[in-house]
């Protein structure tokens, strides 16, 4: 597998830098120095959106059809190149190689739903006295996107996806600790759309993605990552009147009843739920709640399943658990453990593990605290393989405890019985319920948060709302009768 030596930005159909600036992508487990990349800065953001603003004209006319055979053709490539992209971000950020096709399953699903979704989006017609009244939905022009390090491949499809459909044209910045993979797909956007279309341009976010925010032929923002940083993008919206979709993070509540029907079955999906992508997604279950009658033996098995989650080097196909996408994330994660350690007792886990020949990398133990929903360990997103456990008996109590936090992002429920899914259902202060399986995305599916946890749907053909705006049309068959004569 190759990799190229340096990643300028594609600005206009090309691969050009103002800058000769650069930082490196380096192995997330070994520390190895596996690329350069552009540090796009200022004049880089400037040059990126002067050729989207310069394509858009076209692009926005192009037919829907056309606009969908192109995002069909991204998804035919991301299939016939998930293997090699997958090891690409498992060096990049420490994520494994038995997971990551997942992502690109879900990418790849991404472009062909809003291939056939822009198909039907349409505005609508009306009849009234003396004539008809028209809605037309027109693209918003050049789309700012900013995305995060830990699903590179999904997060660049639900930004490209429908923006590219609705006739926007992008200017995108994958975050500097993720940038590989979005870079050798960039490559291929570059021959696939006309010049201008797609633009890609690494850098961070305190240099190209604050002049992203602030350039004024910026007709929209979409930004993934912290809400802090929402904050701010939010913010940078306001000030100039332009439209901000934003998701943002999450300390979802994964709620068990006494009444499920196979207790192992449900231990694996909330092991899965707190500790895929190396705990490091915004939508892990990460507050779980279990009812009293049946937690130590819930507790038990849980504990068990944790230790038994093979750590690894990301490359060995039999990990289920790498290493943080970074030092800091280490550092960020083994802080919040030594919170936890003060606060809560620790079940299992809770150390650093060392993988020969990966010592660079941040592998922390699948790690569970027995706590309280006021602890900071389970009102603060960690992002990490940590999970902290929660005793429950009455249930308005334990609902009062899980929208308790700051976030509304996800949740999960087990039961087998319809009232008590319905119930908490419609109680939970959560974008997305999961019902019996934790993570159960589809395409077509909104996704999206209450509270700090964002603003806007993606993944569903409401999306394209968001990357659209209504022009409303009036019709009259003739003219009036004079009013004024």
């Amino acid at each position: 597998m190759t990799i190229d030596a340096l990643y300028p930005p594609l600005i206009n159909g090309e691969f050009k830098a103002a800058t000769a600036e650069t930082f490196p992508a380096v192995n997330a487990a070994t520390g190895e120095h596996l690329a350069d990349l552009t540090a796009s800065g200022q004049a880089e953001i400037d040059a990126a959106v002067a050729a989207a603003l310069a394509a858009f004209p076209a692009w926005s006319r192009t037919p829907a059809a056309q606009r969908a055979r192109l995002l069909l053709k991204v998804a035919d490539w991301l299939e016939d190149n998930t293997d090699r992209l997958v090891q690409i971000d498992a060096l990049d950020i420490g994520r494994t190689v038995f997971e990551l096709p997942q992502d690109y399953r879900q990418a790849i699903g991404q472009y062909r739903f809003f291939a056939a979704a822009i198909m039907t989006h349409d505005g609508w017609t009306n009849s009234v006295q003396g004539g008809w009244a028209l809605a037309k939905r027109e693209p918003l022009g050049v789309v700012g996107q900013i995305i995060p390090w830990n699903v590179p491949a999904i997060m660049v499809s639900f930004k490209l996806a429908p923006a590219l459909a609705a006739g926007n044209t992008v200017v995108l910045k994958p975050d500097e600790n993720a940038s590989l993979s979005t870079m050798e797909l960039a490559k291929h956007l570059a021959e696939i759309f006309p010049p201008g279309v797609v633009n890609v341009v690494p850098g961070f976010g305190e240099t190209a993605g604050a002049a992203l925010t602030a350039l004024p032929d910026v007709a929209k923002l979409a930004f993934t990552g912290s809400t802090e940083v929402g904050r701010l993008i939010a913010h940078a919206g306001a000030s100039r009147l332009v439209p901000v979709t934003l998701e943002l993070g999450g300390k979802s509540p994964n709620i068990v009843f006494l009444d499920i029907d196979d207790i192992d079955a449900v231990v694996d999906n909330t092991t899965f739920a707190a500790t895929f992508c190396n705990g490091q997604s915004c939508l892990a279950g990460t507050r779980l709640f279990v009812h009293s009658d049946i937690y130590q033996d819930f507790l038990s098995r849980l504990t068990t399943a944790f230790r038994a989650i093979r750590v690894g080097s990301p490359l060995d196909p039999a990990t289920r658990l790498g290493c943080l996408v970074s030092p800091a994330q280490g550092e960020r994660v083994t802080s919040y453990i030594e919170s936890g350690r003060a606060e809560a007792n620790l079940v299992t886990g809770g150390g650093r593990v060392e993988v020969p020949g990966n010592e660079a990398g941040w592998f922390i133990e699948p790690t569970i605290f027995e706590t309280s929903n006021d602890t900071r360990i389970a009102q603060e997103e960690i992002f990490g393989p940590v999970l902290s456990v929660i005793r429950w008996t009455d249930f308005d109590t334990m609902i009062e405890q899980a929208n308790d936090v700051e976030y509304g992002l996800a949740s999960g429920i087990y039961t087998s019985n319809l009232r008590n899914a319905m119930r908490t259902a419609d109680r939970l202060q959560a974008g997305n319920v999961w019902v019996n399986q934790y993570v159960n995305l589809a395409d077509g599916s909104p996704f999206g948060g209450y509270k700090n946890s964002g603003l806007g749907r993606e993944v569903c053909k409401e999306t394209l709302d968001m990357y659209t705006q209504l022009k409303s049309i009036m019709l009259a068959e003739q003219v009036p009768a004079p009013f004024y004569v």
